[in-house]
């Protein structure tokens, strides 16, 4: 029996404040084949999953706090409790709107690598509007703040 013990991986913290465990995926304590899943936990008042796209699908599970998910022309709140499903090729951005840290799963099939990590820590995103669609209207901006 594999098991992933939240507690025990270290994650990586990304230059738009948050902080992700990577569970389940080719490098993690878990191997599946045909699908990644992690933790993530935005700081409170922004911290956010940039605008991105990726090829997998996805889906974004908020276990605790409130978002500003866009996803395409599209911008809606979630909430604790609530679940997002992201086609593959679509842009889209998570950000906390709240006062306390957000806490989310994310699952992505097939499993593998997503460019958007690597291009967060390298300050290297799509812009919005410049390099990638532009984000719904009044959405929160996008951060492509490169790492300190």
């Amino acid at each position: 029996m594999t098991i992933a013990d939240l507690a025990k991986i270290e994650g990586r913290r990304y230059p738009a404040r948050r902080h992700t465990q990577s569970m389940a995926g080719d490098a993690q304590p878990i191997k599946p084949k045909n699908f990644a899943m992690g933790h993530v936990t935005l700081d409170p008042k922004g911290g956010q999953v940039p605008w991105h796209n990726q090829d997998q699908e996805e889906v974004y599970f908020i276990i605790e706090g409130n978002a500003e998910m866009c996803l395409g022309t599209e911008r809606q709140t979630l909430k604790t409790g609530q679940m997002v499903y992201i086609p593959g090729g679509v842009f889209h951005q998570l950000t906390n709107i709240g006062e306390t840290p957000l806490r989310m799963m994310y699952c992505y099939a097939p499993g593998g690598d997503v460019a958007h990590w690597r291009q967060e820590l390298a300050g290297t995103l799509p812009k919005a509007g410049v390099d990638a669609p532009d984000l719904p209207p009044g959405a929160q901006p996008q951060c492509t703040d490169k790492p300190s």
